[in-house]
Protein backbone atom coordinates (compact mmCIF):
# COMPACT_ATOMS: atom_id res chain seq x y z
CA UNK A 1 0.00 0.00 0.00
CA UNK A 2 2.52 2.66 1.52
CA UNK A 3 6.39 1.98 1.24
CA UNK A 4 7.93 1.47 4.81
CA UNK A 5 9.26 4.17 7.24
CA UNK A 6 11.17 6.85 5.34
CA UNK A 7 13.72 9.61 6.42
CA UNK A 8 17.67 10.07 7.73
CA UNK A 9 19.45 12.53 9.39
CA UNK A 10 16.84 14.53 9.20
CA UNK A 11 13.97 12.44 8.05
CA UNK A 12 11.96 11.95 5.04
CA UNK A 13 9.56 11.33 3.40
CA UNK A 14 11.99 9.98 0.69
CA UNK A 15 10.98 7.57 -2.15
CA UNK A 16 10.66 7.36 -6.07
CA UNK A 17 8.41 9.60 -8.09
CA UNK A 18 5.19 8.48 -8.54
CA UNK A 19 2.25 9.60 -10.17
CA UNK A 20 -1.03 10.20 -7.27
CA UNK A 21 -3.38 7.19 -7.88
CA UNK A 22 -6.84 7.52 -6.80
CA UNK A 23 -8.41 6.01 -4.08
CA UNK A 24 -7.81 2.43 -3.71
CA UNK A 25 -9.06 0.86 -0.13
CA UNK A 26 -10.72 -2.59 -0.37
CA UNK A 27 -12.85 -2.16 3.25
CA UNK A 28 -14.04 0.94 3.70
CA UNK A 29 -14.98 3.90 1.03
CA UNK A 30 -13.65 7.29 1.51
CA UNK A 31 -16.22 9.73 3.45
CA UNK A 32 -18.69 11.50 0.70
CA UNK A 33 -19.78 13.97 3.58
CA UNK A 34 -18.40 15.70 6.63
CA UNK A 35 -14.51 16.26 7.98
CA UNK A 36 -12.52 14.22 5.42
CA UNK A 37 -15.02 14.70 2.43
CA UNK A 38 -13.30 15.81 -0.71
CA UNK A 39 -14.22 19.42 -1.68
CA UNK A 40 -15.07 20.65 -5.17
CA UNK A 41 -13.28 23.66 -6.14
CA UNK A 42 -10.80 22.99 -8.93
CA UNK A 43 -6.99 22.92 -7.56
CA UNK A 44 -4.46 25.52 -9.33
CA UNK A 45 -1.30 26.36 -9.04
CA UNK A 46 1.57 29.25 -9.08
CA UNK A 47 5.17 28.58 -8.77
CA UNK A 48 8.41 30.55 -9.28
CA UNK A 49 11.99 30.20 -9.08
CA UNK A 50 13.26 29.54 -5.15
CA UNK A 51 15.43 33.07 -4.45
CA UNK A 52 17.12 30.58 -1.52
CA UNK A 53 17.72 27.23 -3.43
CA UNK A 54 19.02 27.64 -6.62
CA UNK A 55 17.41 25.08 -8.79
CA UNK A 56 13.93 24.72 -7.45
CA UNK A 57 10.78 26.35 -7.16
CA UNK A 58 8.60 27.67 -4.60
CA UNK A 59 5.14 26.75 -5.04
CA UNK A 60 1.62 27.69 -3.87
CA UNK A 61 -1.55 25.83 -4.15
CA UNK A 62 -4.95 27.49 -3.70
CA UNK A 63 -8.72 27.00 -4.97
CA UNK A 64 -9.01 28.15 -8.86
CA UNK A 65 -12.36 29.34 -8.17
CA UNK A 66 -12.61 30.94 -4.66
CA UNK A 67 -12.31 34.58 -4.99
CA UNK A 68 -10.08 36.86 -2.75
CA UNK A 69 -7.12 35.43 -0.46
CA UNK A 70 -7.63 32.46 1.56
CA UNK A 71 -6.41 30.63 4.37
CA UNK A 72 -3.24 29.31 4.24
CA UNK A 73 -1.27 26.26 5.18
CA UNK A 74 2.44 26.62 4.95
CA UNK A 75 4.12 23.19 5.01
CA UNK A 76 7.44 22.15 6.18
CA UNK A 77 8.48 19.08 4.43
CA UNK A 78 10.44 15.72 5.62
CA UNK A 79 14.16 16.07 4.92
CA UNK A 80 15.06 14.81 1.21
CA UNK A 81 11.40 15.62 0.54
CA UNK A 82 11.79 18.36 -1.89
CA UNK A 83 9.36 17.40 -4.16
CA UNK A 84 5.44 18.07 -3.59
CA UNK A 85 4.48 15.19 -4.80
CA UNK A 86 5.34 13.65 -1.70
CA UNK A 87 2.57 15.23 -0.06
CA UNK A 88 0.09 15.37 -3.12
CA UNK A 89 -2.94 13.86 -1.96
CA UNK A 90 -2.98 16.51 1.00
CA UNK A 91 -2.19 19.59 -1.46
CA UNK A 92 -4.73 18.29 -3.48
CA UNK A 93 -7.43 17.80 -0.42
CA UNK A 94 -6.77 21.09 1.03
CA UNK A 95 -7.72 23.13 -2.09
CA UNK A 96 -9.96 21.38 -3.06
CA UNK A 97 -11.56 22.30 0.37
CA UNK A 98 -10.91 25.83 -0.25
CA UNK A 99 -7.65 26.56 1.11
CA UNK A 100 -3.97 27.03 0.04
CA UNK A 101 -0.64 25.56 0.59
CA UNK A 102 2.76 26.58 -0.22
CA UNK A 103 5.58 24.26 -0.36
CA UNK A 104 8.90 25.80 0.03
CA UNK A 105 11.65 23.49 -0.62
CA UNK A 106 15.30 23.46 1.25
CA UNK A 107 18.35 21.86 0.47
CA UNK A 108 19.08 18.29 1.88
CA UNK A 109 23.12 18.41 1.43
CA UNK A 110 25.45 21.49 1.62
CA UNK A 111 24.07 23.56 4.31
CA UNK A 112 23.19 23.46 8.70
CA UNK A 113 20.52 22.50 9.90
CA UNK A 114 20.05 26.40 11.37
CA UNK A 115 20.28 27.16 7.51
CA UNK A 116 17.58 24.78 6.78
CA UNK A 117 15.34 26.54 8.93
CA UNK A 118 16.22 30.05 7.69
CA UNK A 119 15.87 28.85 4.10
CA UNK A 120 12.14 27.24 4.95
CA UNK A 121 10.71 30.36 7.11
CA UNK A 122 12.57 33.25 4.48
CA UNK A 123 10.80 30.78 1.90
CA UNK A 124 7.55 31.11 3.30
CA UNK A 125 7.59 35.05 3.98
CA UNK A 126 8.86 35.34 -0.15
CA UNK A 127 5.79 33.89 -0.89
CA UNK A 128 3.34 35.27 1.08
CA UNK A 129 4.62 38.95 -0.22
CA UNK A 130 5.01 38.15 -3.87
CA UNK A 131 1.10 36.09 -3.63
CA UNK A 132 -1.00 38.59 -1.13
CA UNK A 133 -3.97 38.62 -3.13
CA UNK A 134 -3.82 34.74 -2.44
CA UNK A 135 -2.33 34.18 0.77
CA UNK A 136 -4.73 35.88 3.99
CA UNK A 137 -1.59 35.37 6.45
CA UNK A 138 -4.31 36.47 9.37
CA UNK A 139 -5.24 32.62 9.11
CA UNK A 140 -2.71 30.48 8.60
CA UNK A 141 -1.70 26.83 9.69
CA UNK A 142 1.91 25.48 10.01
CA UNK A 143 2.40 21.68 9.23
CA UNK A 144 5.36 19.75 8.79
CA UNK A 145 6.62 15.73 8.80
CA UNK A 146 9.87 14.38 10.07
CA UNK A 147 12.56 17.17 9.92
CA UNK A 148 10.07 19.50 9.07
CA UNK A 149 7.38 18.54 12.01
CA UNK A 150 10.34 19.61 14.54
CA UNK A 151 11.48 22.81 12.18
CA UNK A 152 7.66 23.96 11.78
CA UNK A 153 7.68 25.26 15.74
CA UNK A 154 11.03 27.35 15.38
CA UNK A 155 9.69 28.61 12.06
CA UNK A 156 6.07 29.18 13.19
CA UNK A 157 7.13 31.24 16.43
CA UNK A 158 8.72 33.08 13.99
CA UNK A 159 6.28 34.32 11.58
CA UNK A 160 4.03 34.38 14.05
CA UNK A 161 5.53 36.69 16.82
CA UNK A 162 7.57 39.04 13.94
CA UNK A 163 4.90 39.18 11.30
CA UNK A 164 1.69 38.91 13.51
CA UNK A 165 0.44 35.83 10.75
CA UNK A 166 -2.24 34.30 12.42
CA UNK A 167 -3.80 36.89 13.91
CA UNK A 168 -7.11 35.64 12.97
CA UNK A 169 -6.65 32.37 13.52
CA UNK A 170 -3.31 29.89 13.69
CA UNK A 171 -3.21 25.95 14.60
CA UNK A 172 0.20 23.83 14.69
CA UNK A 173 -0.16 20.47 12.31
CA UNK A 174 3.21 18.30 13.16
CA UNK A 175 3.89 14.64 12.53
CA UNK A 176 6.40 12.46 13.93
CA UNK A 177 8.42 15.12 14.70
CA UNK A 178 12.38 15.28 14.42
CA UNK A 179 14.26 17.66 17.08
CA UNK A 180 13.19 20.90 17.34
CA UNK A 181 16.23 23.89 16.63
CA UNK A 182 15.65 27.49 16.78
CA UNK A 183 13.35 27.15 19.39
CA UNK A 184 14.56 28.00 23.18
CA UNK A 185 12.64 27.03 26.30
CA UNK A 186 11.09 30.80 26.77
CA UNK A 187 9.91 30.51 22.93
CA UNK A 188 8.16 27.38 23.07
CA UNK A 189 6.22 28.92 26.19
CA UNK A 190 5.48 32.15 24.37
CA UNK A 191 3.12 31.25 21.67
CA UNK A 192 0.38 33.68 21.02
CA UNK A 193 -2.79 33.05 22.86
CA UNK A 194 -4.91 31.50 20.06
CA UNK A 195 -2.58 28.64 18.86
CA UNK A 196 -4.16 25.11 18.69
CA UNK A 197 -1.75 22.06 18.14
CA UNK A 198 -2.45 18.52 16.75
CA UNK A 199 0.35 16.20 17.21
CA UNK A 200 0.71 12.99 15.54
CA UNK A 201 2.82 10.03 15.83
CA UNK A 202 2.73 6.26 14.44
CA UNK A 203 3.08 3.30 16.36
CA UNK A 204 5.43 1.69 13.88
CA UNK A 205 7.56 4.34 13.39
CA UNK A 206 11.15 3.09 14.53
CA UNK A 207 12.98 6.56 13.23
CA UNK A 208 11.80 8.99 15.49
CA UNK A 209 11.42 8.60 19.08
CA UNK A 210 8.23 9.88 20.41
CA UNK A 211 10.06 11.97 23.48
CA UNK A 212 10.58 14.77 20.78
CA UNK A 213 6.40 14.85 20.37
CA UNK A 214 5.64 14.19 23.53
CA UNK A 215 8.71 16.73 25.01
CA UNK A 216 6.90 19.52 22.49
CA UNK A 217 3.81 18.84 23.77
CA UNK A 218 4.01 18.72 27.64
CA UNK A 219 6.29 22.24 27.12
CA UNK A 220 4.05 24.46 24.79
CA UNK A 221 1.73 27.28 26.34
CA UNK A 222 -1.00 26.10 24.38
CA UNK A 223 -4.34 25.12 27.16
CA UNK A 224 -4.80 21.79 27.04
CA UNK A 225 -8.64 22.06 25.78
CA UNK A 226 -6.76 23.51 22.20
CA UNK A 227 -4.15 20.96 22.06
CA UNK A 228 -4.52 16.94 21.07
CA UNK A 229 -2.00 14.57 21.19
CA UNK A 230 -2.67 11.67 18.43
CA UNK A 231 -1.60 8.04 18.50
CA UNK A 232 -2.03 6.05 15.34
CA UNK A 233 -2.75 2.46 15.30
CA UNK A 234 -1.57 -0.43 12.65
CA UNK A 235 -4.30 -2.76 11.46
CA UNK A 236 -5.06 -5.59 9.37
CA UNK A 237 -8.58 -6.00 7.58
CA UNK A 238 -9.43 -8.90 5.65
CA UNK A 239 -5.87 -9.48 4.48
CA UNK A 240 -5.66 -5.22 3.70
CA UNK A 241 -2.43 -4.31 5.76
CA UNK A 242 -3.00 -0.40 7.57
CA UNK A 243 0.71 0.11 8.47
CA UNK A 244 1.37 3.39 11.00
CA UNK A 245 5.11 3.63 10.40
CA UNK A 246 6.77 6.94 9.65
CA UNK A 247 6.08 7.61 6.14
CA UNK A 248 2.02 7.89 7.24
CA UNK A 249 0.43 9.61 5.47
CA UNK A 250 1.96 8.49 2.27
CA UNK A 251 -0.60 10.12 -0.10
CA UNK A 252 1.73 10.32 -3.06
CA UNK A 253 1.30 6.41 -3.81
CA UNK A 254 -2.34 4.92 -2.92
CA UNK A 255 -5.13 6.93 -0.76
CA UNK A 256 -6.76 4.61 1.80
CA UNK A 257 -8.64 4.88 4.84
CA UNK A 258 -5.91 5.78 7.01
CA UNK A 259 -5.33 8.99 4.73
CA UNK A 260 -8.48 10.18 4.81
CA UNK A 261 -10.02 9.03 8.32
CA UNK A 262 -6.95 8.88 10.46
CA UNK A 263 -5.24 12.58 8.77
CA UNK A 264 -7.85 14.21 6.64
CA UNK A 265 -10.74 13.87 8.61
CA UNK A 266 -9.20 16.13 11.84
CA UNK A 267 -7.26 18.13 8.92
CA UNK A 268 -10.51 19.22 7.48
CA UNK A 269 -11.91 19.96 11.32
CA UNK A 270 -9.09 21.59 12.45
CA UNK A 271 -9.12 24.40 9.58
CA UNK A 272 -12.90 24.95 10.01
CA UNK A 273 -12.85 25.19 13.39
CA UNK A 274 -9.44 27.57 13.16
CA UNK A 275 -10.64 29.32 9.78
CA UNK A 276 -13.97 29.61 10.06
CA UNK A 277 -14.95 29.86 13.68
CA UNK A 278 -16.70 26.50 13.63
CA UNK A 279 -17.53 25.26 17.23
CA UNK A 280 -18.98 21.89 16.53
CA UNK A 281 -15.60 20.81 14.08
CA UNK A 282 -13.53 20.94 17.55
CA UNK A 283 -15.30 17.39 18.74
CA UNK A 284 -13.33 16.10 15.53
CA UNK A 285 -10.40 18.23 15.56
CA UNK A 286 -9.50 18.62 19.17
CA UNK A 287 -12.10 16.78 20.61
CA UNK A 288 -9.96 15.55 23.31
CA UNK A 289 -10.84 11.53 22.79
CA UNK A 290 -14.31 12.02 21.62
CA UNK A 291 -16.04 9.14 19.50
CA UNK A 292 -16.20 12.28 16.78
CA UNK A 293 -12.50 12.34 17.02
CA UNK A 294 -11.05 8.75 17.30
CA UNK A 295 -13.06 6.42 15.48
CA UNK A 296 -12.57 4.95 11.97
CA UNK A 297 -14.41 3.28 10.07
CA UNK A 298 -15.92 -0.32 10.44
CA UNK A 299 -13.66 -2.31 13.09
CA UNK A 300 -10.34 -0.51 12.03
CA UNK A 301 -8.22 0.38 15.37
CA UNK A 302 -9.31 3.79 16.91
CA UNK A 303 -6.67 6.70 17.11
CA UNK A 304 -5.52 7.11 21.04
CA UNK A 305 -5.78 11.09 21.92
CA UNK A 306 -3.62 11.73 25.36
CA UNK A 307 -3.35 14.84 27.18
CA UNK A 308 -0.53 13.44 29.36
CA UNK A 309 0.95 11.18 26.54
CA UNK A 310 4.29 8.61 27.06
CA UNK A 311 6.43 6.60 25.70
CA UNK A 312 5.51 3.16 24.97
CA UNK A 313 9.24 2.04 23.84
CA UNK A 314 12.25 2.16 25.19
CA UNK A 315 14.43 4.81 23.14
CA UNK A 316 16.85 1.67 21.24
CA UNK A 317 13.93 1.43 19.36
CA UNK A 318 14.31 4.28 17.38
CA UNK A 319 16.76 5.51 14.75
CA UNK A 320 17.05 8.86 16.60
CA UNK A 321 16.46 8.73 20.67
CA UNK A 322 15.49 12.06 22.01
CA UNK A 323 18.54 12.20 24.26
CA UNK A 324 20.68 12.04 21.58
CA UNK A 325 23.45 14.61 20.86
CA UNK A 326 21.79 16.20 17.98
CA UNK A 327 18.86 17.05 20.16
CA UNK A 328 19.05 20.93 22.12
CA UNK A 329 16.26 19.47 23.60
CA UNK A 330 17.60 16.57 25.09
CA UNK A 331 17.37 17.63 28.32
CA UNK A 332 13.74 17.71 28.32
CA UNK A 333 13.42 14.36 27.08
CA UNK A 334 12.35 13.15 30.66
CA UNK A 335 14.76 10.36 31.55
CA UNK A 336 16.70 9.44 34.38
CA UNK A 337 19.68 8.05 32.32
CA UNK A 338 21.12 9.30 29.47
CA UNK A 339 22.64 7.79 26.24
CA UNK A 340 24.53 10.86 24.73
CA UNK A 341 28.08 8.68 24.86
CA UNK A 342 26.85 5.61 23.11
CA UNK A 343 24.56 7.60 20.66
CA UNK A 344 27.73 9.87 20.17
CA UNK A 345 29.78 6.86 19.33
CA UNK A 346 26.92 5.22 16.45
CA UNK A 347 27.10 5.75 12.91
CA UNK A 348 23.69 7.11 11.51
CA UNK A 349 22.93 5.96 8.17
CA UNK A 350 20.83 8.41 5.40
CA UNK A 351 18.41 8.43 3.83
CA UNK A 352 16.99 5.14 4.96
CA UNK A 353 14.92 4.37 3.39
CA UNK A 354 17.20 5.13 0.33
CA UNK A 355 17.56 4.53 -3.46
CA UNK A 356 20.52 4.96 -5.03
CA UNK A 357 23.40 6.22 -2.86
CA UNK A 358 23.38 6.12 1.09
CA UNK A 359 25.82 7.86 3.39
CA UNK A 360 27.27 6.98 6.61
CA UNK A 361 28.35 9.41 9.06
CA UNK A 362 29.89 10.05 12.75
CA UNK A 363 31.85 7.02 11.61
CA UNK A 364 35.23 6.40 14.35
CA UNK A 365 37.80 8.12 13.36
CA UNK A 366 40.29 5.21 12.84
CA UNK A 367 40.54 3.18 10.26
CA UNK A 368 37.35 0.81 10.38
CA UNK A 369 35.62 -1.91 8.12
CA UNK A 370 32.11 -1.44 6.88
CA UNK A 371 30.06 -4.64 6.05
CA UNK A 372 26.87 -4.44 4.58
CA UNK A 373 25.12 -7.90 4.48
CA UNK A 374 21.60 -9.50 3.17
CA UNK A 375 19.22 -9.74 5.82
CA UNK A 376 19.49 -13.66 5.40
CA UNK A 377 23.56 -12.49 6.10
CA UNK A 378 24.63 -12.86 2.37
CA UNK A 379 27.40 -10.84 2.50
CA UNK A 380 27.23 -8.24 -0.37
CA UNK A 381 29.71 -5.61 0.60
CA UNK A 382 33.12 -4.86 2.51
CA UNK A 383 35.19 -1.68 2.45
CA UNK A 384 37.19 0.05 4.89
CA UNK A 385 36.93 3.96 6.05
CA UNK A 386 40.40 4.69 6.11
CA UNK A 387 39.72 7.20 8.82
CA UNK A 388 36.86 9.45 6.99
CA UNK A 389 33.93 9.58 9.33
CA UNK A 390 31.68 10.18 6.93
CA UNK A 391 31.37 8.22 3.86
CA UNK A 392 28.88 7.84 0.70
CA UNK A 393 28.00 4.65 -0.79
CA UNK A 394 26.59 3.91 -4.19
CA UNK A 395 23.71 1.27 -3.97
CA UNK A 396 22.12 1.67 -7.31
CA UNK A 397 23.02 -1.99 -8.21
CA UNK A 398 20.86 -3.26 -5.03
CA UNK A 399 17.99 -5.24 -5.18
CA UNK A 400 14.81 -3.64 -3.15
CA UNK A 401 14.47 -5.10 0.16
CA UNK A 402 16.25 -4.72 3.81
CA UNK A 403 20.16 -5.23 4.66
CA UNK A 404 22.66 -5.03 7.62
CA UNK A 405 25.43 -2.57 7.87
CA UNK A 406 27.58 -3.45 10.25
CA UNK A 407 30.21 -0.80 11.35
CA UNK A 408 32.49 -2.07 14.93
CA UNK A 409 30.30 -4.55 15.94
CA UNK A 410 27.14 -2.34 15.56
CA UNK A 411 24.76 -3.15 13.06
CA UNK A 412 21.72 -1.62 11.87
CA UNK A 413 19.44 -2.21 9.36
CA UNK A 414 19.41 -0.42 6.02
CA UNK A 415 15.91 -0.71 3.52
CA UNK A 416 16.60 -0.28 -0.50
CA UNK A 417 13.20 1.08 -2.13
CA UNK A 418 12.16 0.64 -5.44
CA UNK A 419 13.43 2.38 -7.91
Amino acid sequence: MRPSSQLTLALIFMVGMAVAQPYNDPNFPKPTSGYGSDGNFTVAKLEYDHPYFSGETIEVFYPKEKAGKVPTIFFCHGYGGVNSLYINGMIQFLAKKGYALVYVPYPTTGVSIEERYDILREGFRHAARKYPQIIDTTKVGFMGHSFGGGAMFGVSHACFTQNNWGSEGRFLFSMAPWYSYQLTPEQLSSFPDNTKLLMHVYEEDVLNDHRMAIDIFNNINIAKEEKDYIYVQPDTINGTVYPAGHSLPGTYEVYDAMDYYAFYRLLDAMCDYVFNGNAEAKKTALGNGSAEQVTMPGNLKPLLQSDEPGPLFDQSFYEFPCDAILNPRRMFCGLTSTTDEKTSSTFIIYPNPARDHVTLSNLPSQNTTITITGILGRKIRTMHTEGKTTIDIDISDFRKGIYLVTVDGISKKMVVSHR
